[in-house]
């Protein structure tokens, strides 16, 4: 068996080495056409900012190991320029000597990945203009971090822009991001990740959003950026970040079918319409888990497993890829934001049903030093309570919380399950009711209807309404909450008092109740219902009126 894998890093690295573990006398070749088969590209931030010292840290599997422990025949500087699938040969490129020649197969695994998008910018490919794909990118952005600029702009805040911006910042030079949607993390939700965005801002960053670089001009001391409201900003050098696209030219002209974004279509074997190719990594397309719908995501580890069982198909092992998730966390100055499964605006946007909840706990017991706040989004189907999706913002404990409900998702549990779920309890670790537990109780509390619920978007739109009666805004927080700030036009009943002065409560009209974070919004609203209102809790509470308000302005 004769094994070419085009492409190293996450998928075509571990189809190799999964390869070689089921057979000792397959032939593999990795052709990689950068310098390094297997190196961490999600670490190269963090080496730009000095977070990871050596170099050499990133190298996963160095070429020398593959080679003498794996027996793996791995060139690098070599690109496939052709599939010839008729004759199951790969013509090649040395890209240091320029010679070309053909190389045999039984199996092919393609694993090109992805590459930045490069906008047909002004400018764009000056020298000064950077990228982040491979370690010689990391390489340039270093040396220009370390070597005397003191001002950079960051164009794009996706994963890689805001990382990059973080690690510049690190180095002490004064970042400016650049962003066309009106938000930064464009996969997140907005409203979750308004507090990040002004966390960014009391680092020092500039943050421009709903903005576009339209030319990059080279100067002697500099590059001046031009921007699509006219203004321009003068830096040391720029980083274009600004997504991804799936590198399959490869396969698409080999007449391989791909999807309309450029992602190569591969059965659940990883298997292409050609069963002697396989596809793996960044540059397929898969199926998205939740929707079961195409989708192209890339993350890697999902390119690792997707390497795994390219290889175990190869050699007859019963394995199957499941679909992708979207599950990711980034780190921004300090705080995270991670996620699973669908968000709202994916679910808006095809058109799906859906009901969310949210809540503010924090990341352990509060009676012990160091609790740390999270705002918690769960969206499940409103019939059967199937979870559809979930984001977390915060610092400690969020991506614990994710992980958790992304293997909920796997297991195809519901928000009553997450009531249930029994999780590791210590006070310096969580909460003898978790943060999962919570988002278990009051999402099931709104499907069995112990708590209707109003969410904040809605609100908004209910008072603007004029051809419905707005509803009755009952603050049930303390006098000095209320006096701090609060929904316009509500009328604050301490919730001590509440049950004193239900004469002070209409009964011919709706009442909307909230407190800070939902908790005691929910009390006052099991205590009406029982007293015959017509009454709903804001989901979120004014914590999340005040967020809705700020990614709205």
């Amino acid at each position: 068996m004769k094994i070419v894998i085009i492409g190293g890093v996450a998928g075509g690295a571990s189809a190799a080495a999964r390869a070689r573990r089921l057979s000792d006398q397959a032939q593999i070749v990795v052709l990689e056409r950068g310098d390094h088969p297997s190196f961490a590209n999600c670490g190269m931030p963090y080496y730009v900012g000095g977070e990871i010292q050596s170099r050499d840290k990133l190298l996963v599997a160095p070429i020398e190991m593959l080679r003498q422990r794996h027996r793996l025949d791995i060139r690098t500087r070599s690109v496939a320029i052709e599939l010839q699938r008729g004759e199951k040969r790969v013509r090649v490129r040395d890209l240091e000597s320029g010679n070309e020649y053909t190389e045999s197969y039984d199996k092919l695994i393609l694993a090109t990945g992805a590459s930045p998008v490069r906008p047909p910018i002004e400018g764009i490919d000056g020298p000064r203009v950077l990228k982040l794909r491979d370690l010689a990118d990391a390489d340039a952005m270093r040396e220009h971090a370390i070597g005397g600029a003191t001002r950079a702009v960051v164009v794009g805040a996706g994963f890689i822009g805001i990382e990059v911006a973080e690690n510049l910042v690190r180095r002490g030079i004064e970042t400016t991001i650049i962003e066309l949607d009106n938000q930064l993390l464009s996969p997140w939700d907005r409203e979750m990740i308004a507090p990040l965005e002004s966390h960014v801002r009391d680092q020092g960053v500039q943050v421009h959003l709903s903005e576009a670089a339209q030319r990059f001009i080279d100067s002697p001391d500099g590059i001046e950026i031009g921007l699509q409201s006219g203004a321009s900003l003068h830096a040391d050098f720029a980083v274009v970040c600004v997504g991804v696209r799936p590198e399959s030219g490869l396969a698409s002209q080999a007449g391989l079918a791909c999807g309309p974004r450029g992602g190569i279509v591969v059965n659940d074997h990883m298997q292409t319409d050609d069963p002697d190719i396989y596809a793996v990594g960044d540059v397929t397309q898969v199926s998205d888990f939740v929707t079961k719908m195409p989708a192209q995501i890339p993350l890697a580890g999902p390119a690792n497993r997707q390497g795994r069982i390219a290889a175990d198909h190869i050699f007859d092992r019963p394995s199957t890829y499941r679909g992708t998730q979207g599950t990711a966390v980034v780190g921004v100055f300090g705080k995270v934001a991670a996620m699973t499964g669908q968000s709202e605006k994916a679910l808006l946007r095809d058109g799906s049903r859906y009901e969310k909840i949210y809540i503010h706990p924090t990341d352990h017991a509060g009676y012990y030093p160091g609790a740390e706040g999270m705002t918690l989004k769960l969206l499940f189907d409103p019939d059967d309570g199937a979870i559809l999706g979930a984001q977390c913002v915060g610092g400690k404990g969020v991506e614990k919380r994710i992980d958790i409900i992304a293997m909920a998702i796997q297991a195809d549990m519901t928000v009553y399950d997450l009531e249930e779920s029994e999780l590791c309890y210590a006070p310096q670790f969580g909460h003898a009711k978790d943060p999962i537990n919570m988002a278990g109780f009051v999402a099931a509390g709104v499907l069995r209807g112990d708590q209707p619920i109003l969410h904040v978007d809605s609100l908004v739109d209910w008072l603007h309404d004029d051809s419905r009666e707005s509803p009755f805004l009952l603050d049930v927080r303390s006098e000095s909450e209320f006096a701090a700030g609060h929904v316009p036009d509500a009328t604050n009943i301490p919730i001590e008092q509440l049950r004193e002065r239900l004469g002070q409560l209409p009964r011919d009209r709706p009442i909307a109740a909230y407190c800070k974070v939902g908790q005691r919004g929910y009390l006052a609203t099991r205590v009406l219902l029982q007293h015959g209102f017509d009454v709903v809790n804001l989901s979120g509470g004014y914590t999340l009126w005040c967020r809705y308000q700020h990614g709205n302005a």
